[in-house]
């Protein structure tokens, strides 16, 4: 398999279009926009995103995800990771911030840090302890 490297300097961005079909690894220092097909590996330390009509095929590692797309493979999001309606995922996910619209579809396993599990753990518990609280306040009225 070949590797690609793009700079990414000066704003600049690996696009590769609809019709479009690559195989290999990928590593970027920009944004990388992806419309086509894509088998391999694909990092970046910026941004991922994989159009409507794009089928990727790769582990990804990046900063920000924005999917509306498929993807099959696993994904490490060190920022947000954003799935549209459209989007498939096939694969492991881990991310720090977790957004998912409605219509979105996931077949793996998801975790997020370690301070965010414990976050909304702690949220869960204080809301269970609110509602005990309130139901036996009015069992006793």
């Amino acid at each position: 398999m070949d590797s690609y490297q793009s700079s990414g300097e000066n704003g600049a961005a690996t696009i590769i279009a609809e019709g479009v079909k690559v195989e290999g690894n990928f590593v970027s220092r920009g944004n990388i926009l992806i419309d086509g097909e894509v088998k391999g590996s694909i990092k970046t330390d910026q941004d991922l995103r994989i159009g409507e009509k794009a089928k990727v095929t790769a582990n990804v590692v990046a900063t920000n995800v924005l999917i509306s797309g498929e993807l099959q493979g696993n994904l490490k999001v060190n920022g947000t990771l954003e799935l549209s309606p459209t989007a498939k995922i096939y694969g492991d996910i881990e991310a720090k911030v977790f957004v998912v619209a409605a219509g979105a579809m996931i077949t793996g396993k998801c975790l997020m840090g370690a301070e965010v599990a414990r976050v909304v753990e702690t949220s869960v518990r204080d809301s269970v302890r609110e509602r005990k609280s309130a139901i036996l306040k009015a069992d006793e009225a």
